[in-house]
């Protein structure tokens, strides 16, 4: 017998977009972050969820420990288009309410993000490769919280699983819910992996055709740090399928 599988809860209701109006129409804070009225305990946990489904996996119905919750929630911004912090409906976003924008996370286009650099928005060739820069190191900047917390809880499933074998009146439901939930932490840790490594791709076509277009000397800079954020990712590899297109099954995770 499996467990039900929870529904994901709208968490976005009209008070939510009334604030929106109220605040000058922007969920967006300092920093890039979301206003603190908008934000609550479980905002991501749909990322965990979309990783299983997505996978064919099971859902767990299990409540978030606290580094399961920040895993979620650190995933999140590895895992959208950098231009997507600044969206007026970004609240949607994060709680994961628009379906359109959850299924282009799936869809990779390299030439995306050079489309974007290129618009309207960047009315410079310095600001067009300034944003490129600002958008790489920001994401460096996020790696090592991300994977030091994947770290953490892939300690504690493989506790889980171990102790699992010794606790006699645990029933099928509640057995399955926890194997499921290892399953979402190993799957979102290799969906942030999978799109790290998308993101690489964005950001050297378009540091290539840059370099092409408007070629400038801090093409080299932009070069140098592309070459940074390739060997962090490198270095996080902590599920055994870099591919996350290839996960058919939860991910059997492996400390560093």
């Amino acid at each position: 017998m499996s467990p039900r599988v929870r529904p994901l809860r709208a968490t976005a209701p009209f008070a939510v977009f009334a604030l929106l109006i109220l605040g000058g129409c922007t969920s967006i804070g300092d920093f890039g972050r979301l206003q603190q009225p908008l934000v609550n305990d479980d905002i991501h946990a749909w990322v965990g969820q979309e990783a299983a489904v997505h996978a064919g996996g099971p859902v767990s119905v299990n409540n978030l420990t606290d580094d399961e919750r920040t895993l979620r929630d650190l995933a999140f911004a590895l895992i959208e288009a950098p231009y997507d912090r600044q969206r007026w409906d970004a609240v949607v976003l994060e709680y994961g309410q628009n379906r359109v924008f959850r299924h282009s996370l799936w869809a990779f286009d390299p030439a995306a993000y050079y489309a974007h650099l290129i618009g309207p928005f960047h009315r410079s060739s310095s600001a067009r490769y300034n944003q490129l820069i600002d958008d790489m190191r920001n994401d460096i900047v996020r790696i090592d919280p991300f994977f030091g917390t994947a770290r953490r809880v892939v300690d504690i499933d493989q506790r889980r699983e171990k102790s699992m074998q010794f606790i006699s009146t645990l029933s099928p439901p509640e057995r399955i819910s926890a194997m499921a939930r290892v399953g979402e932490n190993s799957l979102t840790i290799a969906w942030v992996h999978h799109s790290l490594t998308e993101r690489c791709a964005s950001y050297r076509y378009a540091l290539e055709h840059l370099t092409v277009a408007e070629p400038m000397p801090v093409a080299a800079e932009a070069e140098r740090i592309l070459t940074e954020l390739q060997q962090l990712i490198a270095g996080n590899q902590i599920v055994p399928l870099p591919r996350f297109a290839a996960l058919a099954v939860p991910a059997v995770v492996a400390a560093k």
